[in-house]
């Protein structure tokens, strides 16, 4: 039987942000989008019968950590329940193992293809499983870059300038070289976060 999702809009000061959550824990994240019906509509496109609701403490405080992330607060999501739904086994350990990731640590898709005892050939399905996470900045998926230092993809609204954002809120420096030419178009800079 499917866990009834709900579901509670806020506002960041990076955006407008969603968070749904099912009685197992966070069950989707959307980063800040520009208004508060883009980030609806982020997540009931993965949950369409979610259903609007207030959040019961627990729940309240991701968001409140969340909001805190986004002001430049050191927060820590680790210990925050999460249902990830149903996903490939490889995926489940890559994001149990971006999950161990600290504020302000970074690795590359080898590296945890590596880390998981899985050949370079991985590093692509990492990229994969970072691309289709459910919960970003709980698995957080920013902290995973391309090799040599490139920043790599990114699916949130405002592509890897955002991730980029959200790297230096954590105090990593970013070289702008690392965004690549053609990563970031011009309508997903302008709907990337607005610090």
């Amino acid at each position: 039987m499917a866990r009834q999702t709900c579901f509670h809009i806020f506002e960041t000061t990076a955006g407008v942000a969603a968070l749904g959550w099912n009685e197992t824990g966070v069950s989707a994240l959307r980063l800040p989008a520009a208004t508060a019906f883009a980030a609806e509509r982020a997540l009931t496109r993965r949950f369409p019968a979610a259903h609007l609701a207030l959040p019961s403490p627990p729940v309240q405080s991701v968001v409140d950590s969340v909001v805190r992330y986004f002001a430049g607060d050191r927060v820590d999501f680790a210990d925050v329940p999460v249902d990830l739904g149903v996903q490939e086994p490889f995926f489940r350990q890559v994001y149990a193992f971006v999950r161990t990731l600290g504020w302000g640590e970074t690795t590359t898709y080898g590296a945890v293809a590596r880390a998981l005892g899985a050949g370079p050939e991985f590093a692509r399905d990492v990229g994969q499983a970072m691309a289709n996470n459910p919960v970003p900045l709980i698995v957080p998926c920013h902290r995973v870059m391309g090799a040599g230092g490139k920043i790599g993809g990114f699916s949130a609204p405002g592509g890897s300038m955002s991730k980029a954002r959200m790297l230096e809120l954590e105090g990593v420096v970013i070289d702008p070289a690392s965004v690549a030419k053609g990563a970031v178009r011009a309508d997903d800079a302008q709907a990337g976060f607005d610090f």
